[in-house]
């Protein structure tokens, strides 16, 4: 079943059963969803928590991990306004790449690459910080 706007190459042509009309309106509901899940903070914990499992593991994991790390520090902001804001820059934020991808798919990809250089930099920032704030266990010398 295919739309015919994008003739896809022929080594994607597996990737045609997305456009099947049951997938994709099951992917538009769950975005719909999750639109409104973001905006309330318990919600928002619960549903991505269901999607931990739920989500192909590779990647979801990973965007599960920075997204939930994130909404775990915005969650415990008492007032709602805070939750709210967050979503919406997230909701603006994938609309804005998501245009990227289509119109500047060059531009996009270099984006990609130096948000993953600036993922691993934090990371490896972070496991120095963790091994200065615990130290480095000491050696006993043995009998």
């Amino acid at each position: 079943m295919s739309s015919g706007v994008i003739d896809l190459p022929e080594h994607l042509q597996s990737l045609q059963v997305l456009a099947n009309a049951w997938v994709m309106g099951a992917a538009g509901i769950a975005a719909v969803v999750e639109f409104f899940a973001d905006k309330v903070a318990w919600l928002d914990s619960v549903w991505d928590g269901v999607h931990t499992f739920i989500r192909p593991v590779g990647g979801a994991l990973l965007a599960h991990g920075g997204k939930a790390g994130a909404r775990a520090v915005i969650n415990t902001s008492p007032d709602p306004v805070t939750n709210v804001a967050m979503s919406t820059v997230e909701d603006v934020a994938t609309a804005g790449l998501l245009y990227a991808v289509y119109e500047y798919p060059c531009a996009a990809g270099a984006i990609a690459l130096v948000l993953l250089g600036l993922a691993i930099w934090l990371l490896l920032l972070a496991r120095r910080i963790i091994k200065r704030i615990f130290g480095q266990p000491k050696e006993t010398g043995g009998v």
